[in-house]
């Protein structure tokens, strides 16, 4: 029976899993490669067979990292849309937040999972993810009677995509990347009434 560091086993587990799932973020961001459950387990000083009572494959434990990691991406781009000055400022907001998580490196355990191969659940599941990300963005460019705004919002998404491909494969800094997505996206939001500028 392994010896029990909380008050109870649910308790224990949680925060066993909570320390695997970390110190595999921390591994990720080390080295830019997805961690083997070995690396893991020496990481938080578990023999290798431990960490498969909570996670089945190196796959397995980064899809772990991607539910973990999501709800806080969510919950901040939702704050910053939140604070926005106004509902057309919501839109640059939106953009920007994104940005910046890509910038501190919130997406690396989504592009670790993607490079170990293509599998249709983790696919399927990114694809909902992604929609329910934009979900809020597309929602204010409803009320901003903004002409197509499922549309729009993909658009703004691909701006988003080639500011993260900027910061990734170019290794421009955060403030010009910014400054090019007030340049692109300022106008609209301005035109629909906003500051349209990158706060």
């Amino acid at each position: 029976m392994p010896r029990i560091t909380q008050p109870t086993l649910a308790e224990h587990r949680a925060a066993r899993e909570r320390a695997l799932l970390d110190a595999a973020h921390d591994l990720l961001v080390e080295t830019g490669e997805a961690p083997s459950l070995a690396e893991v387990a020496e990481r938080v000083g578990l023999a290798r067979t431990s960490v498969y009572q909570y996670f089945k494959s190196q796959r397995d434990l980064l899809y772990a990292m991607v539910q973990d990691v999501y709800p806080q991406w969510v919950e901040r781009v939702a704050t910053s849309m939140a604070a926005a000055p106004s509902l057309a400022d919501q839109v640059m907001s939106y953009a920007v937040a994104n940005v910046e998580l890509v910038a501190e490196g919130a997406h690396v355990v989504g592009s670790a999972l993607a490079a170990l191969g293509p599998n249709e659940a983790v696919d399927e599941q990114a694809a909902r993810m992604h929609r329910d990300l934009q979900g809020p963005l597309i929602a204010v460019l409803v009320q901003l009677g903004v002409t197509g705004p499922e549309e729009v919002a993909g658009l703004i998404n691909a701006v988003i995509h080639t500011a993260a491909a900027l910061l990734l494969e170019e290794g421009r800094s955060t403030g010009e990347v910014l400054n090019f997505i007030a340049e692109v996206l300022g106008p609209m939001v301005r035109e629909l009434g906003g500051q349209g500028h990158v706060s």
